[in-house]
């Protein structure tokens, strides 16, 4: 598309008018254009012009609040605005100065400068900051303990960005976790931090906003109590080795027992076969000094039954005649003994029966 001039008269016309006439539209620039302050401080703006103006105006949330003439003095609505004049290499300049900013300054603020000027746009914000505390105080815990903070902070405008320090290093963003809501004109928030305790440390909570040069805090401090000595596995490895050697000591006492047992069965067993063999011997003596029915004494020849005694020894049918004591009957623990039986005869003599037990 081809521009031509015949086909735009008007702007041709209009042209020709500013060249002849030697009138341009001029700049000036107004900074800042976004500022955040707190509610209280003061803020201010600068106007730079370049070239010949008269009137410079200022609005503050759609109301104007102050005029300043290039040659006379500043008129102000309120002693919150005040205005002076400064210079900038070949330009000039306006400070326009809010004192003790409220909520309700914030919004735009405009600038115009009358002719050719136009006007420019700032936008106030006013931010508050409220209170930081994290709750509970100094915490002592077990080492190795998951360990829970909470910090709230409370009536700030706008939402205050929080975060976590320890021993003043940041704390990765992903152990915390904040929430916010709406509390009237204001914004409370609450952030709860969540690690493991290993040693003591420092815990710090931070909130801010941008128009906050130094955020606010709160810490507490965190003591880790060590853990006591874990003895599981030393006890553990004792009651094995215990149990193992109680039950060695109890294979030897079983053992032990059953060879005593033996022995004592043994024992009885070689004493009973040793009074039935004395037994056995002693009724065999006790037959043999018993059993000699046959005996007869000199100058006999038989003897008639009516004469043996029930002891088996013979009786004579003299006055004189004696019978000695069962001695084998009365002393069965003489082996080897030899015993004498004594017997009178007729004459008065005493005769002598020997027995030998064996």
């Amino acid at each position: 598309m081809t521009f031509s001039w015949e086909s735009q008269p008007m702007l041709l016309h209009i042209c020709l008018f500013l060249c002849t006439t030697g009138v341009v539209s001029r700049q000036f620039q107004l900074q800042p254009l976004n500022p955040a302050v707190l509610q209280g401080s003061n803020v201010q703006f600068r106007a730079t012009v370049e070239g010949n103006w008269q009137i410079m105006t200022w609005d503050v949330g759609g109301l104007l609040v102050l005029t300043v003439p290039v040659d006379s003095n500043v008129t102000s609505s309120s002693r919150q605005f005040s205005a002076g004049f400064c210079s900038v290499g070949n330009s000039s300049c306006v400070e326009f100065t809010i004192h003790n900013v409220s909520r309700r300054d914030a919004g735009p603020v405009i600038c115009t400068v009358q002719g050719d000027y136009g006007d420019k746009t700032a936008q106030l914000n006013v931010q508050e900051s409220g209170t930081v505390n994290i709750l509970g105080g100094n915490v002592t815990v077990d080492q190795d303990q998951q360990v829970e903070f909470q910090c709230v902070t409370t009536a700030w405008f706008p939402i205050p960005t929080v975060s976590w320090t320890q021993d003043s290093h940041a704390i990765n963003s992903t152990l915390y976790n904040t929430s916010s809501m709406a509390d009237g004109d204001y914004f409370n928030s609450t952030s709860v931090l969540k690690f493991q305790a290993v040693k003591n440390t420092t815990v710090e909570c931070w909130a801010t906003v941008s128009a906050l040069t130094n955020p606010q805090s709160s810490s507490v401090s965190l003591v880790v109590v060590p853990k006591p000595t874990d003895w599981t596995v030393l006890i553990a490895v004792v009651v094995s080795f215990g149990g193992a050697a109680l039950l060695v000591l109890l294979i030897l006492g079983i053992i032990f027992c059953y060879k005593c047992r033996k022995e004592k069965q043994s024992n009885y067993q070689d004493e009973i076969s040793r009074r039935v063999r004395t037994q056995s011997q002693i009724s065999t003596v006790s037959a043999a000094g018993q059993a000699n029915a046959g005996f007869e004494p000199d100058g006999q020849t038989s003897v008639a039954p009516s004469e043996l005694t029930d002891s088996g020894f013979y009786q004579a049918n003299g006055p004189i005649a004696h019978e000695m004591p069962d001695i084998v009957n009365s002393d069965q623990t003489g082996n080897g003994y030899n015993s004498a039986q004594h017997t009178l005869d007729g004459t008065g003599f005493r005769k002598h029966r020997h027995v030998t037990i064996v």
